[in-house]
């Protein structure tokens, strides 16, 4: 139960970063709603994180949360925020998604 709310934990994370860019293309009213959204986001990640790690590895639990928070971002910023996707970038996408899945299976919880 806890990889799962790690996992959303690290939904969380992407959708903080998410509100950074959004905040960042906009002003106003919707700028500070981006904000609101943000602060949000980015306590609903700890709560959980912080949870998570209750009963799996700290190492683990943070390395897993980052790299989620890591890969969804890079993926949101090629699609929504159209930043370039260059060979190298899906390329080290690729090995930390592989990374995650690995500290996954070698996690003892």
């Amino acid at each position: 139960m806890n990889w799962i709310i790690l996992i959303i934990a690290g939904i969380f994370e992407v959708a903080f970063t998410t509100c950074l860019g959004k905040a960042k293309e906009t002003d106003g009213r919707e700028m500070y709603l981006w904000y609101a959204g943000f602060a949000i986001a980015i306590t609903a990640s700890m709560l959980l994180l912080m949870k998570a790690i209750q009963t799996l590895p700290l190492g683990t639990a943070y390395a897993v949360w980052t790299g989620i928070g890591a890969v969804g971002t890079v993926l949101l910023g090629i699609f929504v925020f159209k930043e370039p996707a260059s060979f190298w970038r899906i390329f080290f996408i690729t090995t930390l998604i592989a990374s995650i899945v690995g500290l996954k299976v070698v996690s003892t919880h």
